[in-house]
């Protein structure tokens, strides 16, 4: 018996009883509440009133993961995951919100086994899928990642797409050796998949293999020559050679596709401004930061090649804003 409920039984008796286990119950209910509402904070005050009976560590818990205090619901799941019913609502909830602040604090051996469990009774709930996916690939079991993928779109474990949406989430998750592979058994399966060719020549043009970077990303616009991020990437790959002419080429073909994306006018600003046609180059530029007022390269881009041709108030003014939006990351 609580401490409040032994004062109640002092001073009322049975009745008092019953009423003070009500006011827990509508302590409970209420932070509960709060909790559904986004107001994660507002439980965890209300419920520090109360003695740690393992219906209120439970909700402690699950509100201090709601107010992205991962480590505070390790430390209260914990304790209670194991004197709760098995196979009871209290139970599951804790060890899946335990399962979630494990993978969220980065811990994704401890998390998996709790997540396992967990889809033993949510079956292929995409949320609970996509975090056992993710974790996964944390710890290198591509088979399982692929699974749990497949599962989540709906397509054979052992397809083409299954290989192609593992390996975009490795990609995600920057386990470029994984996707290659796994990017690599897409192809394997079906060669026309869109996005594999696009997404391998991503890795090697970051890794600086140009020319396979641009045979790939060629591959990719076989398929699909209207891939406007294919026809971008061509371009990043002919920027970074300091090929100008073939990069402003395949860049405008981008921009006619998808005008509204700021990464190739940026590269088109640089191209420009390296033929000397610094008006072009501007115009680039300042259309980059029209679409995109927060990016600190096209700030700082523009404000270099002003600063080039003696527009030094406009250009410190570009700056001073790149520097700006760079503090604030």
């Amino acid at each position: 018996m609580t401490r409040a409920l032994l004062l109640a039984w002092f001073m009322f008796g049975p009745a008092g009883e019953t009423a003070a286990a009500q006011a827990v119950e509508t302590t409970l209910a209420e932070a509960r509440s709060s909790i559904d509402q986004g107001r994660p904070r507002d439980a965890i005050q209300a419920l520090a009133t109360l003695e740690p009976t393992p219906a209120v560590v439970l909700l402690r818990g699950v509100a201090h993961y709601h107010a992205d205090e991962h480590v505070q619901a390790i430390e209260l799941l914990r304790g209670v995951v194991e004197v709760l019913p098995q196979g009871s609502s209290e139970r599951r909830e804790a060890v899946q919100v335990l399962g979630l602040s494990l993978y969220e604090t980065g811990r994704f051996q401890e998390a998996l086994p709790l997540l396992e469990e967990a889809r033993t009774w949510a079956g292929d709930a995409p949320e609970l899928l996509h975090v056992l996916g993710r974790a996964y690939i944390q710890t290198r079991r591509a088979d399982a990642a692929r699974e749990a993928w497949a599962r989540t779109f709906g397509v054979p474990p052992d397809s083409a797409a299954a290989h192609l949406l593992t390996g975009q989430m490795m990609v995600r998750l920057n386990f470029e050796d994984l996707a290659e592979a796994e990017l690599r058994r897409a192809i394997e399966k079906d060669a026309k998949i869109p996005q594999a060719h696009y997404l391998l020549g991503q890795i090697a043009i970051f890794r600086a293999r140009f020319e396979e970077g641009e045979a790939l990303t060629r591959r990719e616009l076989e398929v699909n020559p209207g891939n406007a991020m294919a026809l971008h990437q061509l371009g990043d790959a002919f920027v970074r050679q300091g090929r100008w002419r073939e990069a402003i080429d395949v860049l405008q073909k981008s921009v006619w596709i998808n005008p509204y994306y700021s990464a190739p006018y940026i590269l088109l600003g640089k191209a420009y401004g390296e033929l000397d046609r610094p008006a072009t180059a501007e115009g680039m530029l300042r259309r980059a930061v029209e679409y995109d007022p927060t990016n600190v390269q096209a700030h700082y881009l523009l404000g270099q090649l002003l600063r080039r041709n003696g527009r030094a108030d406009e250009a410190a003014r570009e700056l001073g804003l790149a520097e700006q939006l760079r503090d604030r990351r």
